[in-house]
């Protein structure tokens, strides 16, 4: 279910579910949820089954209580568009969970702040925290080690003939992880790793080093 890694002198142990968990910091790390876009779709009228929608919120509800932790970082398109159904879900997941929440906001978080400050979120649009940058967009910094999202990563896996296998993962380069679309209904991208990097797959519960 969990793989544990060392960066920089600092604990983090990556989830099935996308997740990741800063032990020093006791902080849930978690990128593009992309709620309500079930729902956005589901108005121009693509036909989705309910069940994603809720599959959401039940990886969330189990990465918390794996970790158990004293806060929660959404690193960025933790909701996918404007205001819709899912946002009351949203709003009782935050009073049900009760933990301090920090979204570091991406491309697709275009709802009003004051709707995220109403219900205790922070917004900021990247956050240093003990030599780690937190953002949405890839960035790479000599002096920093950053976590970020936003490319939804997965790795392509070829066998005989024109087998092969798409697997979401945790990329690690020198100095930058992105982590896993969480979100049920995300797309992905496929990397190309060179020798220096490390890939974690997401093989169903299990968490992987390529």
């Amino acid at each position: 279910m969990t793989l544990d890694i060392s960066i920089n002198n600092h604990d983090f142990v990556l989830h099935c579910s996308g997740a990741l968990y800063w032990v020093q910091r006791h902080m849930l790390l978690i990128s593009d949820v992309h709620l309500g876009k079930v729902s956005h779709f589901r108005k121009y009228g693509a036909a989705i089954p309910d069940g994603i929608i809720h599959k959401n919120f039940i990886k969330l509800d189990e990465a918390v209580n794996h970790f158990d932790p004293e806060s929660i970082c959404f690193l960025g398109d933790l909701f996918h568009s404007e205001l819709n159904n899912e946002w009351q879900l949203f709003h009782d997941w935050v009073a049900r969970t009760n933990l301090p929440i920090v979204l570091v906001a991406g491309n697709h978080d275009i709802i009003n702040p004051q709707k995220y400050h109403d219900i205790n979120i922070q917004i900021v649009s990247k956050w240093v925290l003990d030599g780690f940058l937190l953002t949405h967009y890839p960035e790479e910094r000599d002096e920093l080690f950053t976590l970020c999202g936003h490319i939804h990563p997965a790795v392509e896996l070829r066998g005989k003939g024109r087998q092969f296998l798409k697997l979401a993962c945790f990329f690690r380069s020198a100095h930058q992880m992105i982590l896993p679309a969480f979100g049920e209904f995300t797309g992905t991208y496929v990397m190309q790793p060179t020798d220096q990097d490390a890939v974690y797959l997401i093989v169903k519960s299990q968490v992987i080093k390529l």
